[in-house]
């Protein structure tokens, strides 16, 4: 593998209830076809709608990949929108699976925080992205729903201080097709890279500053 490349990681969900082909996981699949760039090592995942497999894929994927980035991306039947997610929560997790299963705490990570936000600016992401000519509306949102996507989510922001980011997308052709979402996908993690980049680039340019002042 080059070192100089970053690994991305991004997960689609399967079919559940109404959603027999889930617009995430063919959104997923459409930015697998487009990629990321030479410098970018994509790996695409598709995670079952069941806590349970959610609770060992994630942690598998943090701990197998030591990727610098995560996306998780997930339907919502009533988005219209493309819809960056701030946060994921903690508790409220009523919903049954695929499985006819659902955690008896109800919760996501017993003792966590009721809440995690993404270190991520989702505000500055959605404004650049839709500054960009896209064609597909952006928008941010503070509660992914307290099913398996925000479950994924909340675990995935625990495991990794923060370092994730989610994605709802709305069914295919409601309005959007799948290629339009692939393409929405691969400018809102090219701007999420390119932001963490410019981080990256303040927290070296202050360290050097130190040095010389020093």
């Amino acid at each position: 593998m080059d070192n100089n490349k970053r690994t991305v990681i991004v997960t689609g969900f399967g079919p559940f209830g109404e959603h027999m082909v889930n617009a995430s996981w063919v959104a997923v699949q459409e930015l697998q076809k487009l990629g990321l760039g030479k410098k970018v090592d994509l790996h695409v995942i598709e995670v079952p709608v069941e806590y349970q497999k959610v609770q060992s894929m994630v942690p598998s994927l943090w701990e197998q990949y030591h990727p610098q980035l995560v996306v998780h991306v997930g339907v919502s039947g009533m988005a219209t929108t493309v819809t960056l997610e701030k946060c994921g929560h903690n508790y409220g997790y009523k919903g049954l699976d695929n499985s006819r299963f659902c955690p008896d705490s109800q919760c996501c990570i017993v003792g966590g925080p009721d809440c995690i936000h993404s270190v991520i600016d989702m505000e500055s992401v959605c404004k650049r992205v839709s500054a960009s000519g896209l064609g597909v509306s952006v928008s941010v949102s503070k509660d992914a729903g307290r099913y398996l996507c925000d479950f994924t989510y909340y675990t995935s922001l625990y495991l990794s201080q923060g370092r994730s980011a989610f994605v709802h997308v709305p069914p295919i052709g409601k309005p959007y097709s799948g290629l339009d979402l692939g393409r929405a996908l691969q400018a809102i993690i090219r701007e999420i890279l390119e932001t963490q980049d410019q981080e990256e680039e303040e927290i070296c340019c202050h360290h050097l500053h130190s040095m010389t002042s020093s």
